[in-house]
């Protein structure tokens, strides 16, 4: 088993990684929310954390694109994991429901077969009067062409419904829990290889090495990976080369 995180560009360290690699893409992608332009190009602190000013954790890149780009730039990362992963491979990705429709586009058009979507119900919510609460998030799945039925992993279910606040060590301002993780990692065959490419606090990483896999994380914000090597307990790499 091992576990790895490196400080890079997640597309241009793909580009740098063997062919036919992974047995899972499980990763975080970053949302660009907001409803106009102005809104998108906001701090991420202003879009996702209930402390909207004077907030302790580090800002992240890559959540200001427009709808087309952020689509693009997804199709690009997509179809390169889908080069770096396996045949019957799975691909397991966060999203929120602005992002969902166009999530679905770029997977299907990088060539994965789109599987379905998980529901991440967080419990917690800020009330709207009037209105739906916004209390889930979503985890678009597919596959590297066919998917066996007889893989050798469990039943897993639909909706999770995990806490999604108070998280104790939390270092990046949408961390998920590591509860969440533990459990949805296991939709990649025992004793596999995940992918990470945008791996944040380190999370997914975690339960990799919770559950018997090895993994590589990319994070491109300097600060946010030395402070997720830490919490992992892995050295810090830089840029990969062949």
């Amino acid at each position: 088993m091992s576990i790895s995180l490196y400080n890079a560009d997640a597309l241009n360290m793909m580009q740098t990684l063997p062919n036919a690699s992974f047995d899972a893409l499980i990763t975080d992608l970053p949302y660009a929310n907001g409803s106009s332009l102005v809104a998108k190009a906001a701090a991420t602190s202003s879009k996702y954390t209930s402390r909207k000013n004077g907030n302790p954790l580090p800002d992240f890149d890559g959540d200001s694109m427009d709808q087309r780009t952020w689509t693009l730039f997804m199709t690009d990362v997509l179809r390169e994991a889908k080069r770096v992963c396996r045949s019957g491979s799975v691909c397991v990705l966060f999203i929120d429901w602005r992002q969902l429709p166009s999530l679905s586009d770029a997977l299907q058009r990088a060539g994965w077969i789109w599987r379905g979507v998980a529901v991440w119900d967080k419990v917690n919510a800020r009330p709207q009067r009037g209105r739906f609460t916004q209390q889930a998030e979503f985890i678009v799945w597919g596959s590297n062409g066919r998917l066996p039925i007889d893989r050798p992993v469990p039943i897993l279910p639909g909706v999770y419904s995990v806490f999604g606040g108070n998280i104790p060590d939390r270092i990046h301002q949408t961390q998920k829990p590591l509860e969440l993780m533990d459990s949805l990692i296991r939709i990649c065959p025992p004793g596999g290889t995940i992918l990470d490419p945008f791996a944040g606090s380190g999370t997914t990483l975690m339960a990799a090495r919770n559950e018997g896999y090895s993994a590589l994380g990319i994070e491109s914000n300097a600060t946010i990976a030395a402070a997720a090597a830490r919490r992992i307990g892995v050295e810090l790499s830089g840029m990969h080369s062949n």
